[in-house]
C-alpha cells in the first residue's frame, strides 16, 4: 500500500474512534508533513484522499475540518433532547389523501392477469403511445410543451440523468455544473469517469460569464442545470438569464441537461429552458417528488439528434422503466392524481415555507414559498459540519452540510441544507424551533 494511503487509514481511525471529533481543524499540509515526517507532496495527497473518502472538507481561507458524523442512535437523541429525532435530510413530501388518490390506478393493475404479462417486464425505453402523451399531461408547462415523439423513459429522475450524463459525456469529459448543487450528480459523475467542473452562481444559478469563461478554459462536454427552484438554493432564472445560456448553448455547441425535478412546485416559473434551445437540452424529470419514490418512472425530452443515444444510454445502464411503473404512471397523469397531489403540495409547501419565516426570523437564509428546502447561512462561529454534528446530538435534528453540494475542492460553504418537506408541520415547527436555539447557542 502506498504511503499515504496508510497515513489516511491512521486518520480515519482517528476519526471513527472519536480522537478527532466533527469540526476539528486539521493542521496545514505543511505543518502535517513535518510531524508524519512526510514530503508536502505526499501530505497533499493525504488530504486528498481524507477528502475522497468524506472525512475532511476544506474550507477557502480558514483550512481543513473533520466532517459530521453519522448521527448518534434513536435513544441517545431521545435522552438528550426529550423528543424523537427528526430527519429533516430526506427530502419526499408525502400529502393527506395521497395513499388513496394513488390506490386508485394501483387497484387495476395489481391483478394476477395483469402481473404476468408486460408489466413484468422492463418497459422499452420510449414506453408507449398512451405513456408518451401521458408523459406530456404531466411535463407540460404554461408557454410549453413538449413533442410526444421526444419523451423517453427511465426508472427514476435520477436514472434519467444518468442515462443524459452516460450518452454526453465520455469517461474524463468536462461537465459544467453548478458551484452547489443535487449530491446524487456528484457519487453519478464519479462513477462514469467525470470530471466535474464548477460554475459561479447568483441569484438567478448560474452565471453565463462563468460558463463561458469554463469552456474557452478547457472545452465542455455539456452543462448540468436546475434553472427551476435550484436544489439547494431554491433561485430560478428569469427568461433573460435562460435566454443567455440558450445562447451561449447555440454559440459553444454545448448541450445542457435541465434538471426540472422540482419545478412542478412553481406555477409561475418561465417555460423551461428546453422552450428555449429545444435542439440543445435534455430536459429530465420524474414522479418521486410529485408523488412517491416508488413505484416511481423518470422522463427524457430528447432532441432528435440525441434520442437514439440516449436510450441506448437507457437500455445499456438498465436505467429504464418497469412495466408496471410505467402502466401506473400513466393512469396517474390520466385520472387526475398528478394534477391533484400537485396542487395539494404547493400549498403544503406554502405552509411549510411560512414556519421557516417565523422560526428563522433574523437569520439568513434562501428559499421560496414554492420550495420544500431552505439554504441557511450560518450565524459565526458555526461552521457547517459542526453544525450538523451538533445538531443531531444536542437537538435531535438531522440537516445536511453545506459541503455535500459543493462541487469545487475548497468551496464548502458555512451553511446547511433543511429539508422541509417529510415530518408533520407540527414536528416540522419544533424541529425548527430547536435548531433555531441551537443556532443562537453557540458550539460549545
Amino acid at each position: 500500500m502506498e504511503e499515504y494511503r496508510r497515513i489516511a487509514d491512521r486518520v480515519e481511525a482517528a476519526v471513527r474512534d472519536g480522537r478527532l471529533r466533527p469540526g476539528d481543524r486539521l493542521p496545514p499540509q505543511r505543518v502535517f508533513a513535518r510531524r508524519h515526517g512526510i514530503a508536502n507532496s505526499t501530505a497533499i495527497r493525504v488530504y486528498g484522499e481524507l477528502a475522497r473518502r468524506g472525512l475532511v472538507v476544506g474550507e477557502v481561507g480558514r483550512g481543513t475540518f473533520v466532517r459530521a458524523a453519522p448521527p448518534p442512535s434513536g435513544p441517545a437523541l431521545v435522552e438528550a433532547t426529550g423528543a424523537a429525532p427528526v430527519d429533516l435530510q430526506l427530502n419526499y413530501p408525502f400529502v393527506d389523501g395521497q395513499p388513496e388518490l394513488m390506490a386508485r390506478a394501483l387497484a387495476a393493475l395489481a391483478r394476477p392477469g395483469v402481473l404476468t404479462g408486460t408489466l413484468a417486464r422492463p418497459a422499452a425505453a420510449d414506453g408507449t403511445p398512451e405513456a408518451r402523451d401521458a408523459a406530456v399531461s404531466v411535463l407540460a408547462r404554461p408557454g410549453w410543451a413538449p413533442d410526444p415523439g421526444s419523451v423517453l423513459f427511465a426508472g427514476s429522475g435520477r436514472r434519467a440523468v444518468a442515462a443524459a450524463l452516460s450518452a454526453l459525456v465520455p469517461p474524463g469529459g468536462r461537465l459544467g455544473v453548478e458551484e452547489l448543487t443535487y449530491p446524487p450528480l456528484k457519487a453519478l459523475a464519479e462513477r462514469l469517469g467525470i470530471r466535474l467542473v464548477p460554475l459561479a452562481l447568483d441569484a438567478e444559478g448560474v452565471r453565463p460569464g462563468a460558463l463561458a469563461e469554463a469552456h474557452r478554459a478547457a472545452p465542455l462536454a455539456a452543462v448540468y442545470l436546475q434553472p427551476t427552484l435550484h436544489n439547494p438554493l431554491a433561485a430560478t432564472a428569469g427568461e433573460e438569464r435562460r435566454a443567455a445560456l440558450a445562447a451561449l448553448l447555440r454559440r459553444f455547441d454545448l448541450t445542457a441537461v435541465e434538471d426540472v425535478t422540482w419545478a412542478f412546485l412553481d406555477p409561475s416559473a418561465p417555460a423551461p429552458l428546453a422552450a428555449h434551445a429545444a435542439e440543445r437540452v435534455v430536459l429530465v424529470d420524474g414522479l418521486s417528488k410529485r408523488l412517491a419514490p416508488a413505484p416511481t418512472v423518470g422522463y427524457l425530452v430528447a432532441p432528435g439528434r440525441l434520442r437514439a443515444a440516449l436510450a441506448e444510454a437507457l437500455r445499456a445502464g438498465a436505467w429504464t422503466a418497469d412495466g408496471f411503473a410505467l402502466a401506473a404512471a400513466t393512469r396517474w397523469a390520466g385520472d387526475g392524481t398528478v394534477a391533484e397531489t400537485v396542487a395539494a403540495k404547493r400549498a403544503d409547501a406554502a405552509a411549510r415555507h411560512a414556519l421557516v419565516l417565523r422560526r428563522l426570523a433574523g437569520h439568513t437564509f434562501r428559499t421560496s414559498p414554492y420550495a420544500y428546502f431552505c439554504w441557511w447561512e450560518l450565524p459565526a462561529p458555526w461552521r457547517a459540519e459542526t453544525f450538523t454534528a451538533a445538531a443531531a446530538a444536542r437537538a435531535g435534528v438531522s440537516v445536511t452540510p453545506g459541503s455535500a453540494f459543493a462541487t469545487g475542492p475548497g468551496a464548502a460553504p458555512r451553511a446547511v441544507r433543511v429539508g422541509l418537506a417529510s415530518p408533520p408541520h407540527a414536528v416540522l415547527d419544533d424541529a425548527l424551533a430547536r435548531l433555531a436555539a441551537l443556532a443562537a447557542s453557540g458550539p460549545r
